[in-house]
């Protein structure tokens, strides 16, 4: 263990002449304390978006005394988060990192670094020995562990109260009572908290489990017991759905948590996941700081969120705000937590889970009550009393949440991909817009962690502000290298049920039942992209008729005002004429005209247009002088062509490619683990059977034969890495 245990500016001792000069680069506590409360009321936090009431409370004291030093033992956009604020408040931090990550942001931004183990999670950021290891070399005071990981784990929270470490946390009672979902649902219901019918002990095997859902009455779900985060969760409609259901989620259970207890409870279809964000000290003080929409989900991951719901009115925000105070109170809670409801139609809610840790979402949160939780975390960890009351917690505007991940939306709304990112850009040159990322041009999305990219939150004085805005930061953020679910996100914030609030838990496959096809150009929409392709094309065009040889030498060939050409979309030829004035052009479709107009600045990854006088923003994602490019418009991203007319009576007779037979072999749909494969050459096989078992970023996907057929070779086995696309199994 110790040989991956490496310290980066190990702690010293630092004579009083020199601190005056040391703390202004942060490396005298004391010091720099001071400098900080003269400053702070200058001091800006990126964490905030700029419009004012978007901003946190400055409650915070620079004379209070908290920590000297913060070991942030997490990873990625949350460690980053936290070093933020731990920077606002004049505190030094310590970060933790995997091998692979040694050049991670987070651990730039810290102010010292430990190398805790190889990538694999289990070796590095969930090696507890490590980890104590790196707080005793640095003399870190406290712990924050983000969310993930350790953060709820209370061998960690023991382990570090006997060295007399701080977690920034609940105590272990809490973490305890709440980690397990069946001892939470009793806690909650002798706390008087609404919960949903269901059994409460531990589902010991397949059969139990299909005997308890037969009483309960389909549909069940069938989740872990110390799960979190959509892991080892299933729904089941049947018997058969029970015991697959009972499996999988074991199975996930166990890899995951390292403990694989099941629970069984009522399915209350079509419900709303609305949570509620509790803040609680060490003397008994605890209030909710409102509530935020989390419906929209894929695979029981929240995709999309919101503060304030649209569904909520102030009679039950209030009740579900104080039950969720009440549950906070009875297992004496302290830190920042959520209580998450379950709410159907009538607004009857029920308690499903609490989380005892920060939630990805917070940043909503603190839009629109101005409350910094992780200062609040920080403070209520040093035994501070809370700085609020109830009756101070607003409702200042509406802040939406987008999940930015490294997934292909159009594979189950989000499988995970995995590359560098090549380029990247956030939309920060918007207002009002936050970013919580640990990524940079140039960092790698592998397949042992996490695939998000960055949480994208908008922040307005009304929902229909904060949307649009969403819209626009979407469109603005560039991102290359790897494949991003932007498509998804803009589709579900610009659709009319999501606009009305119309939504639930079952929005997506309601939505898409045929899964998600991106956006479905109209008309006049199709009409834009096509003229657009062209006025590029032509732009690319001059500039390459403008200058000669790899040296870029003038030439003073004569530039032509009109062209004739065919852009090719799908399997569909437009015939398009354009004719040129300044950096207009004028865009004849299929005899329908459209002028577009723009800088043209082929250099940059994005490329905004005014077209009939309405502002859209494009990215050119490819371009190759075949005529081929790949432009992003309206989210979506769309292989368009362009040809001359002889180019396209020529290309009339090219032969197609014939596509492969997918139904006669197995590949995998993404990167990640063979968990098993159950089957062998020469096995008949049904339609629907299971052939393998992949598991990507924690969570197991069973692949099925789409048509009966016998297995001719197997080309994979338990254990092995795979890449997306790779062959696993070929049929007969």
């Amino acid at each position: 263990m110790m040989s991956h245990m490496t310290e980066v500016n190990s702690r010293k001792s630092i004579p009083l002449s020199q601190c005056g000069n040391m703390a202004s680069r942060g490396r005298c506590p004391s010091m720099k304390r001071l400098l900080f409360a003269s400053k702070y009321a200058t001091l800006q936090s990126r964490l905030c978006v700029l419009h004012r009431r978007a901003q946190y409370s400055t409650v915070y004291s620079p004379n209070d005394e908290t920590f000297d030093k913060i070991l942030v033992a997490n990873r990625g956009e949350i460690a980053c988060r936290v070093m933020k604020t731990c920077k606002k408040m004049g505190i030094q931090t310590v970060a933790v990192h995997s091998d692979v990550d040694s050049s991670a942001v987070h651990v730039k931004m810290a102010d010292e670094a430990v190398c805790v183990g190889p990538a694999p999670t289990s070796k590095s950021y969930l090696n507890m020995d490590a980890i104590m290891e790196a707080i005793r070399s640095t003399g870190a005071q406290a712990v924050h562990p983000g969310y993930g990981f350790l953060s709820e784990n209370k061998k960690f929270a023991k382990r570090l109260a006997a060295e007399g470490v701080t977690f920034i946390g609940p105590d272990t009672h809490a973490i305890h009572a709440m980690g397990d979902k069946i001892e939470s649902k009793l806690i909650a219901k002798a706390a008087k908290v609404n919960t949903i019918p269901g059994f409460d002990g531990v589902v010991k095997t397949a059969e139990d489990a299909v005997t308890i859902a037969q009483s309960i009455g389909y549909p069940v779900m069938i989740k872990a017991s110390a799960g979190g985060g959509g892991k080892g969760m299933r729904i089941a409609w049947n018997d058969e759905e029970t015991r697959d259901g009972f499996r999988f989620s074991s199975q996930e259970a166990a890899s995951s948590f390292g403990d694989d207890r099941l629970l069984i409870e009522k399915y209350i279809d079509n419900p709303r996941h609305i949570e509620i964000q509790v803040l609680a000290d060490k003397h008994g003080n605890a209030l909710w700081l409102n509530e935020r929409e989390c419906s929209i989900q894929r695979r029981n991951q929240k995709v999309v969120e919101e503060a304030p719901s649209t569904f909520l009115d102030p009679v039950t925000r209030k009740a579900m705000g104080e039950q969720a105070v009440q549950l906070a109170k009875a297992v004496k809670y302290s830190s920042a937590g959520t209580v998450e409801f379950l709410v159907d139609s009538s607004k009857n809610f029920y308690f499903l889970e609490m989380n005892t840790r920060l939630q990805v979402e917070h940043p909503i949160t603190e839009c629109i009550t101005g409350v910094d939780l992780v200062e609040q975390m920080i403070r209520v960890a040093k035994g501070y009393q809370l700085q609020h009351k109830q009756e101070e917690i607003p409702i200042n505007g509406w802040a939406i949440e987008s999940r930015v991940y490294a997934e292909d939306p159009y594979k189950s709304f989000g499988l995970p991909s995995i590359g560098r990112l090549s380029q990247y850009q956030e939309p920060l040159n918007l207002r009002n817009v936050r970013v919580d990322s640990g990524i940079q041009e140039g960092s790698d999305i592998s397949i042992y962690y996490d695939p998000m990219i960055s949480k994208l939150v908008t922040y307005g004085a009304t929902r229909a502000e904060a949307l649009a805005l969403m819209e626009d930061a979407l469109d603005n953020y560039v991102i290359r290298g790897v494949t991003h679910n932007i498509p998804l996100l803009r589709e579900i914030i610009t659709h009319p049920r999501f606009i009305s609030g119309d939504i639930s838990t079952s929005f997506l496959p309601e939505v898409y039942p045929d899964g998600f096809k991106g956006h479905q150009l109209d008309r006049g929409r199709c009409r834009e992209l096509l003229a657009s392709a062209a006025a590029l094309y032509v732009t690319s065009e001059l500039r390459a008729h403008r200058v000669l040889g790899p040296q870029r030498v003038a030439c003073s060939t004569v530039e032509s005002s009109s062209w004739e050409l065919c852009v090719e979309l799908g399997k569909e030829l437009h015939n398009v004429s354009v004719t040129k004035l300044g950096n207009t052009f004028t865009v004849l479709v299929d005899e329908e005209k459209v002028e577009v107009s723009g800088d043209w600045n082929l250099a940059s990854p994005l490329l905004p247009l005014t077209i009939n006088n309405t502002q859209r923003m494009f990215q050119c994602l490819s371009r190759a002088a075949s005529g081929e490019m790949v432009l992003q418009f309206l989210g979506t991203s769309f292989k368009v062509r362009v040809l001359t007319k002889l180019g396209a009576q020529l290309n009339s007779y090219m032969p197609e490619k014939v596509p492969e037979d997918t139904t006669s072999i197995l590949r995998s749909p993404m990167p990640g683990t063979v968990i098993a494969v159950s089957v062998k050459a020469g096995d008949t096989v049904a339609e629907g059977q299971e052939i393998c078992v992949i598991e990507a970023m924690k969570m197991q996907n069973s692949l099925t034969a789409v048509k009966p057929a016998k297995v001719k070779s197997v080309h994979c086995k338990p254990g092995e890495t795979v890449g997306e696309g790779d062959l696993l199994v070929e049929l007969e």
